[in-house]
């Protein structure tokens, strides 16, 4: 089994170099997490976009489907920025014989702190366990994007209500 990981850019690859720089975004983190995980199985990283998910546009989304419509590979895996990833998990909808997991993190891949580590461990291993569809890993759950929102007062996602 063969798993693609795309990168979208988002907090998870965002870097600073001095207390009064401002972050951009730098070079795909997946690359680093999945090397220090040991992995034992193929995959491939390929970087998409880089872009804070503010920013992203339809364009940047039908960019994201191209990649994947492009590929054979049926385990998608593609890191984002949290505050466009419902939108962006939507329209990815209906891409048929695939197994697609959106996720980021709450702080950059880079930080002690982060949550990026976790995240893409249960985007990938949940790549492999779900059925064909789209879905998204954070805070440990699972989400179908249809029924989810990004609480920023909580810092997670939730169920719509």
């Amino acid at each position: 089994m063969q798993i693609k990981i795309l990168t979208a850019g988002g907090t998870i690859d965002k870097i600073y170099f001095d207390a009064l720089s401002e972050y951009s975004i730098g070079d795909p983190a997946a690359t680093d997490l999945m090397a220090q995980a040991g992995v034992a199985y193929e995959y491939r990283i390929e970087s998409v976009l880089r872009k804070d998910s503010l920013e992203m546009d339809d364009q940047d989304r039908q960019k994201l489907r191209a990649a994947i419509e492009a590929d054979d590979c049926r385990h998608i895996v593609i890191t984002h920025g949290t505050d466009t990833l419902v939108q962006t998990a939507m329209s990815l909808q209906g891409l048929s014989d695939r197994t697609i997991v959106l996720t980021g993190a709450m702080q950059p891949a880079r930080f002690k702190d982060s949550d990026a580590h976790f995240n893409l461990g249960g985007a990938v291993a949940l790549s492999q366990a779900m059925p064909e569809g789209v879905y998204i890993y954070m805070n440990g759950r699972v989400f179908h994007p249809e029924n989810t929102v990004k609480n920023r007062a909580a810092g997670q996602f939730q169920e719509r209500e």
